[in-house]
């Protein structure tokens, strides 16, 4: 392989992303490369638009721009999927040292934003299962296409017209319905573990409720199973639930 080449697209790749310290390579006219400059961040920043409206609406215009373009210089993106952008900027939030100061919830909202495209892009085939089946007494299937999320902010209701100062634990389900469209739900911290019993191994209703009952050593199992019942029929006609394997 011509190393000489593999050299110029280094170099050709490194101005791009960063000008200011990175020489333009040799033979590349100035105004050609600003192009190329411009419209590569602003791909890049199209598909964070859309995907991110909420934290973008929260940040000025000048500070979403230079968020962007800090992305955008300092991320190291391996991924030839456009799809793909929207979740390697949730990660530069949860794991970069960003200079510019952010809300505490920032990455969290931002999670929670790119669930919705996370999910409406999944690669979930629906199984065979039996919808009217006995979720107490047989092995309850979840929907595929979902992701049951707990956060540290109430992430669902931030917005221009609320900022929350304090922690408040929220527990989400995202999941696709049946039409195919990404539906939120907000559950609490036992339902969460319910489903996450569910997903984690095959499980009656019964032997997931039972045990989350061991784990709060709840006074009445029984009680709890019965309540439980009647959450496991509501999560199934949300379509969160299918049903039973058949």
């Amino acid at each position: 392989m011509n190393t000489d080449f593999q050299q110029f697209q280094r170099a050709f790749a490194h101005h791009i992303r960063n000008p200011r310290l990175s020489t333009r390579p040799e033979g590349v006219p100035a105004r050609g490369m600003a192009v190329y400059q411009e419209l590569l961040f602003n791909n890049i920043r199209s598909f964070l638009d859309s995907c991110f409206p909420v934290c973008r609406s929260l940040l000025s215009e000048t500070r979403w721009n230079r968020l962007c373009r800090t992305f955008y210089r300092d991320w190291p993106m391996h991924t030839p999927w456009f799809r793909e952008i929207p979740r390697e900027f949730v990660r530069y939030l949860a794991e970069a040292r960003i200079s510019q100061p952010l809300p505490r919830w920032f990455s969290e909202l931002a999670h929670y934003e790119w669930a919705e495209l996370a999910v409406d892009v999944m690669e979930a085939p629906i199984p065979d299962h039996d919808p009217a089946g006995d979720l107490l007494g047989r092995h309850a299937l979840l929907n595929p296409a979902l992701m049951n999320l707990a956060y540290h902010w109430p992430v669902h209701r931030i917005g221009p017209g609320y900022r929350p100062r304090k922690p408040c634990p929220s527990y989400l389900v995202v999941f696709r319905d049946a039409d195919e469209t990404v539906q939120f739900t907000e559950i609490n911290a036992v339902t969460a573990r319910l489903l996450n019993l569910l997903a984690s191994a095959p499980s009656s209703g019964e032997t997931a409720l039972r045990r989350i009952a061991e784990e709060l050593q709840h006074p009445s199992p029984r009680q709890l199973i019965d309540f439980g019942a009647s959450t496991l029929a509501e999560l199934r006609r949300q379509g969160i639930i299918l049903g039973t394997a058949p």
